[in-house]
């Protein structure tokens, strides 16, 4: 086996045969007859617009704008071009050799272009009367790539010949191969190694395997024809080429050769997993409000707060527990749809984000955009403007029908979900029974102003009803923005803004943004604790039964609206806090019995118990 040179892929010279300087200078004469004569016919304009080649050397194509999960792990890409510009360092040994030996095997040796290769190209081009064979060095797949148009004429080619010597004596060929590796058309929207390893593997081209290289290899040629997700057989063929050539100029043994050929690449699917596509959707819109660059050219790196497996067990438990309220309910109608969010509760970052039971169906993401009715799932932060004003948990209130009056003479009568009332509650029973009476009494007892206030403290800025009915829910709120309003119950009165976005940076590692929280207290740590401590009561012994039986201390909130349209439940156990919304898109009834405590709770059960280490 040869040796095998520096990094970038380059060998020990073979001898060059001694006739090459003779015919390279004949094919230059040959070519300086013909611009004579070319600029005679068409002008020197011709011949004076050549490109300038130092451009070449400040190589900045468009790249893909990357998203990655909490792992580091690429989950979405934004895109002109889809390309990654890594360094040769950061591409695996093997890469430049198989693309060397497989498209240009004198390429350390000759001046930018070679000879023999030309001239062998020209002459099966006259015999055939076609201009279907190039001779093309990857000096000069580089200069047609960078400089010149793509159509099939001796004057451009004649043009490719002088740019490709002019880019060989002002760039090293590592600089070359550099550039050719990164800017190469690969297939399947892939331009460049890297953004081809990705796609075809899931993997980057430093931690390729041989198999994977010379399949890769072996794509320049016909990227369509030869790849691997269209037509596997055909790039097998390629593979087993380029494995021979590697052999033949000494950068691998026949064995490692056979090995390679017999381990066929499992290639990653072309589908680009739909799970992610909500929390994707609505990260990609966020990022765009911070960085106004153009994200389809500008090679940014985005750092998401997504928990991929927790984005998974989200979507999961969404998905049956639709399934089991479709099983309870004959509907000829559309079928119910939901979201899922997971918080982690002292940092605010968002770990899993489903917003529909199918992104590639519905992209309508109801999580964030969807606004609907709360329900009682407000009368945590209700009771908590109470405590804040020297309430306590055995503060008795009225549960008895009375009336409130409205305009134009009308009065409104809060009513109890199951139309029964307790005489006087204490403020405890009244939350982990959810009574509504109580709830709208004690609003007004305490006015509507707290309550306006500390919704607006947590960051809701949706339009808020000023009225009495706020007690039972009737603001319109994001599952997202009510999610994120009980996270001061966890952490000690303190609200701190959820984020989808951890930082961002350019191509080059240049910090662009970084998430720093902000912690505000909104309640006291002491109305906070009682809070914590009467929501796990709504799991042991109120509304909340169907979300009991998960270790640690746990506790959350049901919400139902009027004709059972909305079923919510958000809650908290050990580091995370989850929302779980079901309706349908309509606003038709989810059915009778269809409430928070039945549909919301299970699926939030479901997903917290499958939360690692919670």
């Amino acid at each position: 086996m040869r040796q095998q040179g520096k990094a970038g892929g380059s060998r020990p010279k073979r001898a060059r045969p001694r006739n090459e300087k003779h015919i390279i200078g004949f094919l230059f004469a040959i070519c300086a007859g013909l611009s004579v004569v070319l600029g005679g016919l068409l002008g020197f304009q011709e011949l004076l617009g050549m490109p300038d080649v130092r451009t070449v050397a400040s190589y900045r194509p468009p790249q893909a704008t990357l998203f990655y999960d909490r792992d580091g792990v690429v989950v979405h890409r934004l895109y002109s071009e889809n390309r990654v510009v890594v360094p040769l360092n950061r591409m695996h040994p093997m890469v430049a050799k198989a693309f060397v030996a497989a498209e240009d095997s004198r390429f350390y040796e000759h001046p930018g272009l070679d000879g023999w290769s030309v001239l062998r190209a020209l002459v099966n081009n006259i015999r055939s009367g076609r201009k279907s064979q190039g001779g093309s060095t990857i000096t000069q797949q580089v200069a047609k790539g960078l400089l010149l148009t793509p159509e099939k004429t001796y004057i451009r080619k004649f043009k490719e010949a002088i740019l490709a010597w002019r880019i060989d004596t002002l760039l090293s060929k590592d600089e070359i191969v550099y550039i050719y590796l990164n800017h190469i058309y690969l297939g399947s929207g892939a331009y460049g190694v890297e953004a081809a390893a990705q796609t075809y593997f899931g993997r980057s081209a430093a931690d390729l395997n041989l198999a994977q290289i010379a399949m890769l290899a072996g794509l320049p040629q016909a990227p369509s024809r030869y790849s691997p997700h269209t037509n596997f057989d055909k790039a097998r063929e390629r593979q087993r080429y380029v494995l021979n050539r590697m052999v033949e100029d000494g950068y691998i043994t026949d064995e490692q050769a056979r090995a390679a050929y017999g381990n066929p690449p499992t290639l990653k699917s072309k589908d680009e997993s739909r799970v992610n596509g909500y929390y994707i959707s609505e990260a990609v819109k966020r990022a765009q409000e911070m960085i106004r660059q153009p994200f389809t050219r500008a090679g940014l790196r985005i750092y998401l707060n997504l928990d991929q497996t927790q984005q998974e067990r989200a979507g999961s438990a969404l998905t049956h527990g639709i399934a089991a309220l479709s099983s309870r309910h004959t509907n000829s109608g559309d079928p119910a749809q939901g979201a899922v969010i997971s918080i982690e509760t002292c940092s605010g970052r968002v770990r899993a984000l489903v917003g529909g039971l199918d992104y590639g169906k519905s992209p309508f993401n109801r999580a964030v955009q969807a606004r609907r009715p709360v329900g009682s799932v407000i009368k945590p932060l209700l009771y908590s403007a109470a405590l804040e004003r020297g309430w306590r948990t055995d503060s008795m209130i009225e549960d008895k029908p009375f009336g409130v009056a409205g305009g134009n003479g009308t009065t409104w009568r809060p009513k109890n979900y199951d139309n029964r009332y307790h005489g006087r509650v204490t403020l405890a029973d009244a939350l982990v029974y959810s009574y509504n009476v109580p709830a709208v009494r004690t609003l007004q007892s305490i006015g509507i102003a707290p309550l306006l206030s500390l919704l607006r403290e947590c960051s809701i800025q949706a339009e808020l009803p000023h009225n009495l009915t706020i007690a039972l829910g009737s603001a319109d709120l994001s599952l997202l923005e009510i999610s994120g309003a009980y996270l001061p119950f966890s952490c000690e009165g303190e609200f701190v803004q959820p984020t989808l976005i951890d930082r961002i940076t350019t191509a080059s590692g240049e910090e662009l943004y970084r998430r720093t929280p902000r912690p505000r207290r909104v309640m006291s740590a002491a109305s906070a604790q009682t809070m914590q401590e009467l929501l796990a009561q709504v799991i042991e012994r109120g509304t909340g039964k169907k979300a009991a039986g998960l270790p640690g201390t746990t506790g959350g909130k049901t919400g139902t609206t009027n004709a059972n349209r909305d079923a919510w439940f958000i809650g908290f156990g050990g580091s995370h806090l989850a929302g779980v919304w079901i309706g349908h898109d309509q606003n038709q009834s989810l059915g009778p019995g269809e409430n928070g405590g039945t549909t919301a709770a299970p699926i939030w059960r479901e997903f917290m118990s499958e939360i690692p280490g919670e």
